[in-house]
Parts: structure tokens; sequence; C-alpha cells
């Protein structure tokens, strides 16, 4: 069984009148992107090869129902677009943060663990509450039942003892500021 198409000829004639106006008005659509809009208009003019019936319709010119189906044809191109999780070129990859070792950071661990073991139960405390658990010093005041003054003392020699333990390592690497909380969260536990 064959379906009816549109003739060829009547089909070049659309093309030849209506392709300059339809592809204009495609570019608008696709924000001036070429490959899409002439992407669109070829699938446009595949529609009305598959239907011939609209040739037949009582319009003057075709424009009105190419210009419609090329629309939507944009429209329905756009969202799925937006629908999929968008691509990733190879400029973005190359551009990404290389991830960490873990070797390294598993060792980095281990030192910041034995450095923290190192201080007192009481300094200890101060710097889970405050760095770990993310409290303020008045509400680590309040936890523990000292006064702010000894919070801020605390932590200060405390950071102080550490620092100097772990004195291989930069005070403004974030790496090992975080490789930090993560080992005095698992030896506060």
């Amino acid at each position: 069984m064959t379906t009816a198409t549109t003739d060829e000829r009547a089909l070049a004639e659309l093309q030849r009148e209506h392709g300059p106006a339809l592809l204009h008005f495609l570019l608008g659509l696709t924000f001036g992107d070429r490959q899409r809009a002439e992407d669109l208009m070829q699938e446009t003019l595949v529609r009305a090869w598959q239907h011939p019936e609209a040739f037949d319709a009582p319009y003057e010119s075709m424009r009105p129902w190419l210009f419609t189906v090329a629309r939507r044809l944009a429209i329905d191109a756009r969202r799925s677009r937006l629908a999929r999780p968008t691509e990733v070129s190879d400029v973005v990859l190359e551009s990404a943060p290389a991830r960490e070792n873990t070797a390294d950071s598993a060792v980095r661990a281990l030192d910041v663990r034995r450095a923290v073991r190192t201080l007192s139960p009481e300094h200890r405390a101060v710097l889970v509450q405050i760095y770990f658990r993310g409290l303020s010093v008045g509400e680590t005041a309040e936890v523990l039942g000292i006064p702010a003054g000894t919070v801020k003392s605390r932590s200060y020699y405390a950071l102080r003892t550490l620092s100097r333990s772990l004195s291989g390592y930069s005070s403004s690497s974030s790496s090992s500021s975080r490789a930090s909380r993560q080992t005095a969260s698992a030896t506060s536990t």
C-alpha cells in the first residue's frame, strides 16, 4: 500500500517560492543557529511532501501553512532539547578540574586524625563544635557549659597546635581543611 505524497515539481516550486522567507523565519526562531534552521526547514518541507492535501486547501498561498508547521516543529525541537540533559563538549571536559588522588587524601586524613588526637579533650571538643558541627562561639559555649572567651581561647590554641603538627600542609589549601574536617568528625564520633 502506498501513501499519497506531493508531486516533486510542486514541492520544488514551493521551496523556490517560500524557501528563503521560511529559512529567515526559522533563523529567528533558532536564535541564528543556521544548522538548526536548515534542519527545521527540511523537516517542514518533508511534512509538505507527506501532506499533499495541504496544497488543495483554499489558501491563496501555502506560506501560512508552512510557517505554522515550521513554528510548531521549532517549538517541539526546543522542548525536546530542554528535556534532555545538556550535552558536554570536549572543551568543558578538558577544563574540568581533575579529581583529587584518593591515596593522597587518605594519607592527609590519617595525618590530621593523628594530629587531632594529640589535642587535649577540651580543645578537641571546641574544634568539633565550631568547625565540624558549625556552631557559633556562643552556641559552643552553651553546649560545653563554658564561657565564650574560653571557647575562643581554646579554639585559638587548638588551631595553633594543629598548624605546628601539620606544618607540611599549606594553611591555604582547601582540600587539607576539607580533609581535616572529615577526619575530626570521624574521630569525634
